[in-house]
Parts: C-alpha cells; structure tokens; sequence
C-alpha cells in the first residue's frame, strides 16, 4: 500500500519505498516528533498516569489553522525504525500509561505495525489508541480490526466545500462518515473499566470553529442517528488562530462561549454522551 501509496483516502499514488514523500511528506520511515506521558487528553484516555503519546510528524490533511502545525506540516523529530518505536511502546507501558496513544498515525500505518508487532512480542498489553484527524480508509481500518483498542478521530467539517478550503481535501466528510461508522463496528461504544479508563470503543473528537463552519449539528445529528446514541463525543473548544488562519475572517478569532455552550446542547440534545474535562457539562448529561 506505500507504493504506489493507497494508503489514505488521498491515494496519492507516490513510490514512497522507494524513497519519494507523499503528500504527507514522508516516505518509508515514521518520523517521531516526540513520545511521553500526556496528561491534556479525555479523562477516560488519560487516566491517573497518564496517555502514552507518541506524537508521529507529518499529516495527510493540511489544515491551514493547524493547532500543530509545526509537526504536522514539516517533518521534524527522529526516524523511528520498527526496533525504535517498540522501545518507545513498551517505555510508555514500563511508565505506567494506561494506553499507547498513536497521534496523527493515518499515513504510517504499515510502519507502526511493524513496531506494535515487536513490542507486543516483548510484552506489550496496554491497549492501541488510534487518534486520527478522520480522514482514513475503510480499507486501511479493516486491517486494523483486532489491533486497535479506541480510536480517537476527529470529525472536522460536515459541508465538502468548507473542507476543500480550509483542509485541502474535498470528500472529508463522506471519507470521515465512513471511516467513523468502520471504527464503531470494530469496537463499538467506548467502555471503561471499573476506574473510569478507556479499555475499547469509540471517542469522537469535535474541534469547534468560529461562526459554526465545522457544521456541528450535523455531525452530531450523523453520530446519533446512524453511529450510536451511546457514541462518546469530546466538543473541543480550545480553537484559536494559528499557522495561516491569522488573515482569514472568521477563523482569526477564537471560539466564543455562547458557540461552545451552543454546541453543548446540541450534544446533549441529541442523547450523546459528552466527553469533557467541564464536570458541568458531564453532570448536566
């Protein structure tokens, strides 16, 4: 799937063993931009110890507001040979992280298998977290099927256009919708154990943008009608200008409390199960 590359829904077609970068500037290597505890995710993801992130650089989408977009745009960090990254798994596991917690990992995916392979060998049992931006193949998933524990995507945009202008990527949000309803049905609704850590399932992550232009209440009606009611959701208001949305109304101003409230209650409404750090919220459900 590296060559030509189908990897992800880009299908960019590029001899990436061969030594040329697709559109996600890599070729055959991972490239870790950095790996450690991480105690900013979900309560149910991060736990008492910690997520064991591994933070992969590059990315299949191009967010011109990218709230990372040092890593995910260039390709800064240390290649990671198969031996490498299963060192870095079981170190996150020997740290008491309660998962390995895969970010951006859409355009790696034959690479980190090769390190979850050798680590699993050496001891690995802490569940796989596959947090993605949403943008992934049905294909690319199905091999995942038994592997990944929780996935963590993103559902970004709902309207195609806005996607193509702010992404780079005109069928977001039919490759989003089908991804999403591929990851339920391989793990289902997110289930914790008896201290509130995720162990498997779903976790659906909404990053709110200015003026309503992610198109919440369409993605939140899709989850509930034709995902499940159950579906976890975290509605991240933390959007602010960065990277190339400094010039460009209304992306140049952060998300207002009267949006975020907003778009609460429609989580809310629609019967989902709201995955906040604001206790509030997770009382009012």
């Amino acid at each position: 799937m590296l060559e030509p590359c189908c990897l992800c829904p880009e299908k960019c077609g590029a001899k990436r063993l061969s030594g040329q970068k697709g559109k996600c500037r890599l070729a055959a290597k991972a490239i870790v931009a950095d790996f450690a505890p991480h105690f900013g995710e979900e309560p149910p993801i991060r736990g008492s110890n910690g997520s064991g992130t591994v933070f992969f650089s590059g990315c299949n989408m191009h967010c011109i507001y990218c709230q990372n977009f040092e890593i995910s745009q260039a390709t800064p960090g240390t290649p990671a040979t198969p031996e490498l990254l299963a060192f870095m798994f079981l170190m996150l596991q020997e740290k008491g992280c309660h998962n390995v917690n895969l970010v951006t990992p859409s355009h790696i995916v034959p690479i980190f298998l090769q390190g979850l392979k050798l680590a699993a060998q050496e001891g690995l049992t802490i569940p796989i977290v596959y947090n993605s931006g949403g943008y992934d193949s049905v294909e690319t998933l199905r091999l995942l099927d038994g592997i990944v524990d929780i996935y963590m995507p993103d559902f970004k945009y709902w309207d195609e256009e806005t996607a193509f202008r702010f992404s780079g990527i005109r069928n977001y949000p039919e490759v989003a919708r089908a991804a999403i309803t591929e990851m339920h049905r391989q793990t289902g609704i997110l289930k914790t154990d008896s201290k509130g850590v995720a162990t498997r399932g779903l976790l659906v992550r909404h990053l709110l943008l200015p003026n309503n232009l992610a198109g919440t209440e369409h993605i939140v009606k899709f989850l509930a009608e034709h995902v499940s009611e159950g579906t976890w959701i975290n509605i991240m208001e933390q959007y602010h200008p960065s990277w190339k949305a400094w010039d460009i109304p209304p992306l140049n101003r952060p998300v207002t409390t009267d949006e975020y409230q907003r778009a609460v209650k429609l989580v809310q409404e629609a019967g989902l199960r709201l995955c906040n750090d604001d206790v509030r919220c997770l009382e009012g459900h």
